[in-house]
């Protein structure tokens, strides 16, 4: 199998809590690979290790064939990235914005236009981005990712504050990529319904551990054999996320039990 992005026990503790928790992730060339979990299920901090943003604690990844941190910089020129809410220049147009991103990948004037063209702001080009709705600025961030046509595409949350028409376009841009210029896609958002029309393969994310990992018929199997409905994406993860927490919360009271046996035992012995 040829696997672009690959990582290995990833793990991201912050003190005593662990975000990320060995997660070993296998994303193929060309490939549109859904990113899922609830909020706080450690999709952010992983997209943000990918990036080197922030560093792993524990484990390692490889991205087109580049190992993490040595070839940190060859694999960030690789990498269109759109990572939460997209924080731009509010006096400056949406072109200058993208103008500064282009001088500093060294890419051609065009790169801009051709960015502007893809997300369907080229209209709105040389409105100053503190008049751009929320919907304009995701197309704005967006196009910020894709300058320059980058062969592996991050995005977080890509869709947020567009309406239903923008939400489908965007959804048919990001389809086209892989075919349009053999684009990789990791795409994480919590629109299910939208990762099940465009995602090849699908990553199941909770409480910072990988529940599942495989193309969608995968995921119905998995389902179907554990006894979940089978009927749509958001079905099948619920019911994966519950069956995870009902056992961590069942772990969880078997441990309280333990210590507490442990306890009343020294007590006996002490006394």
């Amino acid at each position: 199998m040829n696997y672009i992005i690959t990582t290995e026990q990833l793990t991201k503790k912050y003190k005593s809590f662990v975000a990320v928790n060995d997660v070993s992730l296998h994303i193929r060339k060309g490939s549109i690979y859904g990113f899922l979990g609830p909020n706080g299920a450690g999709k952010s901090t992983t997209m943000k290790m990918l990036l080197g943003l922030t560093a792993p604690t524990k484990g390692d990844f490889t991205i087109d064939g580049k190992q993490f941190p040595a070839d940190r910089i060859s694999i960030l020129k690789e990498i269109g990235s759109f990572i939460e809410s997209p924080s731009f220049y509010a006096n400056l147009t949406g072109k200058e914005n993208l103008d500064i991103i282009r001088r500093i990948l060294g890419l051609s004037q065009s790169a801009v236009e051709d960015a502007l063209e893809l997300v369907g702001l080229s209209e709105f080009g040389d409105r100053l981005a503190k008049k751009y709705s929320l919907g304009m600025k995701q197309r704005l961030g967006l196009a910020g990712a894709l300058i320059g046509r980058p062969p592996i595409l991050i995005l977080d949350e890509p869709t947020n504050g567009l309406d239903p028409s923008g939400i489908h376009e965007i959804r048919n841009l990001i389809k086209s990529l892989p075919e349009l210029y053999d684009c990789t896609v990791l795409i994480s958002s919590h629109m299910l319904s939208e990762i099940e029309l465009m995602a090849d393969d699908i990553g199941i994310l909770n409480h910072g551990r990988l529940l599942f990992e495989g193309s969608l018929d995968e995921l119905r199997q998995y389902a179907l054999q554990s006894g979940f409905a089978t009927d749509n994406l958001e079905d099948m993860f619920l019911s994966m996320i519950e069956k995870d927490n009902t056992s961590r919360s069942v772990d969880s009271c078997n441990c309280s039990r333990i210590e507490s046996d442990i306890y009343n035992i020294e007590i006996l012995v002490c006394g």
